[in-house]
């Protein structure tokens, strides 16, 4: 493990000390889960560089990596040694790109041929999983723009850095035409959704302008392949990394094909991704395919409709986006689900009925009704299930029943709720 930086205990007992005034039996959990990530998951590899695992799967992946640490990034501007663990997150996770832009989730390093799944996909020992998620892609990016924009340090912008951006564009642009792609996905275990249909290739589509996707960022397949959140990341994504290519990269080509991304994605997204709901209205649909067919739910995980706000693809008050949550905040989307002790978003991927934490504080990230935050807070203080941490997710009605005790993003989100409405 890593000596913790003294801004962030510091800022974690000032979190503590806050909300023990306010909502203590939220405050009584808020500094564990703010330290949680820097404290049990966060590793210094030989090179410099460090490895981030989720918890209770021994893995980084570049997702939740990029969210676990996201919220430390507003108290680096002046403490050189979170700046070390940051900037040592970013380079991992471009390394990790550079090794193979399709894998979701990696090994420390290559050592061990064992570790990790074994499926039918081209493996290296390096890959824990080669799940190909549009967002993993994303996520990287969103991290290193904002690591740049709070602390105006750019030294992390290094050839490596570069070489990813390509890569990263490169995988966008051919999954544009998954036909022509040459990445295949099959599992020989475990619950079908682990697995492209198709034989590995995934359900056909059509040309849209948006990316396909493999996977959804609950790990679960994609039913039809141009996933519409991830695509929304990837417009925001495809900003972020035209600006850092003019600034950092300005003889290369990557601000221009990131330009050309970002336009066709987003005309891709206004052309093929919305439906008509006769209670609701226009919404946008969590899934479609080119062909027609079109997928209209949401799932907890981010990238996911209830978070377009916060992914910055458009603000709170957009029109659609306030239809589109009415819509999977209620019956209507399969997967919303309400019992004695709250009401929320869950998953495919998780038992049916149960509520996702993550998703609940994504509600509230996204609200400006604060009855409805204040709503979501005592949802989060009854749901805990007995122990001092979010959990992945739990039965609404018998709150000791759920998965992962151990899942560092869901604290960590849990802490930038907390930490966003002490600055409000």
């Amino acid at each position: 493990m890593i000596d913790i930086p003294e801004v962030l205990l510091k800022q974690a007992d000032e979190l503590e000390r806050y909300w023990n005034q306010r909502f203590p039996a939220l405050g009584k959990i808020v500094k564990g889960c703010f330290l949680n990530t820097i404290e049990t998951t966060v590793h210094a590899l030989p090179d410099g560089s460090c490895f981030v695992i989720t918890g209770d799967i021994d893995a980084m992946w570049l997702r939740d990596s990029a969210a676990q640490v996201g919220l430390y990034v507003r108290f680096a501007k002046d403490d050189a040694s979170l700046q070390k663990i940051l900037e040592g997150v970013i380079a991992s996770q471009m390394r990790f790109v550079n090794i193979d832009p399709y894998a979701n989730a990696f090994n420390p390093d290559d050592s061990d041929p064992d570790r990790g799944w074994k499926d039918e996909t081209d493996l290296t020992p390096h890959i824990w999983e080669r799940k190909y998620e549009v967002d993993s892609l994303c996520a990287p990016l969103y991290l290193s723009y904002d690591y740049y924009q709070k602390t105006g340090i750019g030294r992390i912008f290094t050839e490596e850095w570069k070489n990813a951006a390509e890569k990263i564009l490169t995988v966008f642009e051919t999954e544009q035409r998954h036909a022509d792609s040459p990445y295949f996905f099959r599992r020989h275990v475990g619950p079908e959704s682990d697995t492209l249909p198709g034989d590995g290739y995934g359900n056909p589509v059509g040309y849209t302008g948006m990316t396909w996707s493999g996977f959804r960022p609950s790990d679960d397949r994609c039913i039809y392949g141009y996933l519409i959140p991830s695509n929304m990341m990837a417009v925001c994504a495809l900003q972020k990394l035209s600006e850092i290519a003019d600034r950092f990269y300005p003889e290369s080509s990557l601000s221009v094909r990131a330009r050309k991304l970002e336009k066709e994605i987003r005309e891709g997204i206004e052309k093929y991704g919305l439906a008509e709901d006769p209670d609701f209205g226009a919404i946008y649909a969590y899934e479609v395919d080119g062909l027609g067919h079109r997928n209209l739910m949401d799932d907890a995980n981010s990238p996911s409709l209830l978070a377009i706000p916060y992914l910055g693809f458009a603000p709170k008050e957009d029109a659609i986006y306030q239809n589109t949550r009415r819509f999977i905040l209620s019956r209507k989307n399969p997967y919303y689900y309400e019992g004695k002790y709250a009401r929320g978003i869950g998953s495919p991927h998780t038992p049916r009925g149960y509520i996702w934490h993550i998703s609940l504080i994504m509600q509230a990230l996204t609200s400006s009704d604060p009855d409805e935050i204040q709503g979501i807070l005592q949802m989060l203080a009854d749901t805990l299930g007995g122990t001092d941490f979010m959990h992945e997710s739990f039965n609404p009605d018998s709150p000791d029943r759920f998965t992962r005790s151990w899942f560092a993003w869901a604290n960590t989100l849990f802490a930038q709720l907390m930490d966003d409405l002490r600055r409000d």
